[in-house]
């Protein structure tokens, strides 16, 4: 009988902090550029959140863990497209959809810069998570893309994270700043889209 291949690093856990599924356990393997977003941060930003997040359609552009996409459905959302590369992580988000029958919750695996050139969905979305590895300076494009491509409502909000040392973000035109903050190494912000005018 083949021997079961342990990971080279042990598996990471955090716990989903409010709502239908509050303290159960998202596992995760350690990878290059995955960075779950902190419990303290990801209690700030839902609390901005707790007046749009019921009935909301979500992106989680860069999902990793799936903190954000498994915290909006918790506490509300009505439905949630994570965007992962990684294999590794692709699994994992599976795994842990199927613990939490998180049926509303639809996992693509893609490069996420590529996938957002696709054709948007016919229904755009409320709500986006753009929360990239720092090192890869895809925060700009990926923005860029959600904003110029139909992929969000005019009225969306739209949360991002970034390093607190990282001056190069430069939001849309048309993108209105609600909240901004730093923790550590961690700079997080809320935006809210303004339908650009014919």
């Amino acid at each position: 009988m083949p021997k079961k291949k342990t990971p080279s690093q042990p598996a990471h856990r955090l716990r989903i902090i409010a709502g239908k599924w509050r303290s159960r356990v998202i596992v995760f393997q350690p990878a290059e550029g995955l960075r779950p977003t902190g419990d303290r941060i990801r209690e700030t930003a839902f609390n901005w959140l707790t007046a749009q997040i019921d009935g909301a359609r979500c992106i989680d552009v860069f999902a990793g863990s799936g903190a954000l996409a498994f915290e909006a459905l918790s506490r509300g959302a009505a439905q949630c497209t994570a965007l992962e590369q990684q294999g590794g992580a692709i699994r994992q988000l599976r795994e842990t959809a199927a613990s939490l029958q998180a049926e509303n919750l639809d996992i693509i695996q893609a490069d996420s810069l590529n996938y957002l050139q696709q054709s948007p969905p016919s229904e755009p979305y409320n709500l986006a998570f753009v929360d990239p590895p720092f090192a890869a300076g895809m925060l700009n494009k990926a923005c860029a893309l959600l904003n110029n491509s139909g992929w969000l409502a005019p009225d969306a909000l739209i949360y991002c994270e970034m390093a607190s040392a990282d001056n190069s973000f430069i939001p849309p035109d048309n993108w209105q700043m609600l909240r901004d903050k730093v923790s550590g190494e961690v700079r997080y912000c809320l935006y809210s889209r303004i339908e650009p005018k014919a």
